[in-house]
């Protein structure tokens, strides 16, 4: 069993070192817990998928492709985003806290996590990622709607993140603009799955990491369908009514309950 939990280790350390040695001297974290270095990676990590991710998407939508996806009069202000950057970089070290604590509890063996596809074969993988995305699509679409509905969550908690409630208050950078507590409840069923669903580690850091990409994605306020996927087009429409559109990779759930609201195409609105 030691071995077995010994690759887990051994993954994160080796993720540890790939972004820890990539930004800083190893004289810095090196003798750190084991632990510390993990948070420290998420944290580091977070803050560079952030920059990259949010300031590269509102360079290409609002000045290469300007007046394309996004309508001059439209765009944030520069102090809107700065905004956005500030309430982000507040809650980016309690966000980089939830992953660190569920890499914990997998190297500690307290989870259903294997490390390798062959442990299980390709077939149950497979099965085990469907079963794994539909619960967390299910769990945050009640998390992020029971955050509406109950009125002290959302006056204290939510709230923060719909101040930016038109679209030339939004921006890929205000995805990460949220109440720690309320980025915790959201990002929670990530974590809560790994304690239900046999899953397969690394595809669980990975669907981590492609929701920091899609947190950015989908505050673009582009107002497209990309069915089946909650693209910026669906997410804008839950800003601007608080009562639609509350899942997190697609429409399934919105679709399921009673409270999807399909954006209008572009192409339509001219026609």
């Amino acid at each position: 069993m030691e071995g077995y939990l010994q690759l887990f280790r051994n993954e994160t350390d080796f993720y540890n070192h790939i972004v820890l040695g990539s930004v800083l001297p190893e004289n810095i974290w090196g003798s750190l817990p084991h632990v510390c270095r993990t948070w420290l990676r998420n944290y580091v990590g977070g803050i560079f998928i952030y920059s990259i991710i949010g300031f590269l998407w509102c360079f290409y939508i609002y000045y290469l492709k300007r007046d394309v996806y996004i309508r001059g009069d439209v765009i944030p202000s520069m102090k809107t985003m700065v905004l956005h950057v500030r309430d982000s970089m507040k809650c980016l070290p309690w966000l980089a806290t939830l992953p660190t604590i569920s890499e914990y509890a997998v190297e500690n063996g307290w989870t259903k996590c294997f490390p390798r596809i062959s442990d299980v074969g390709l077939f149950a993988y497979f099965l085990y990622t469907i079963a794994y995305i539909v619960f967390v699509e299910l769990v945050t679409y009640w998390i992020h709607r029971k955050l509406h509905d109950i009125k002290p969550l959302y006056k204290y908690l939510h709230a923060r993140h719909h101040n930016y409630n038109k679209q030339h208050k939004i921006s890929p950078l205000a995805g990460m603009a949220l109440h720690p507590l309320d980025g915790a409840a959201q990002g929670a069923p990530h974590t809560m799955a790994l304690f239900l669903v046999p899953t397969h580690f690394t595809t669980h850091l990975t669907f981590v990491f492609l929701g920091a990409i899609w947190t950015a994605n989908i505050h673009d306020c582009i107002d497209e369908k990309l069915w089946p996927l909650m693209g910026g087009g669906y997410h804008i429409i839950h800003h601007l009514s608080n009562r639609h559109n509350y899942g997190l990779y697609t429409i399934w759930m919105d679709w399921m309950f009673g409270t999807l609201s399909h954006p209008v195409s572009r192409a339509t609105k001219l026609n």
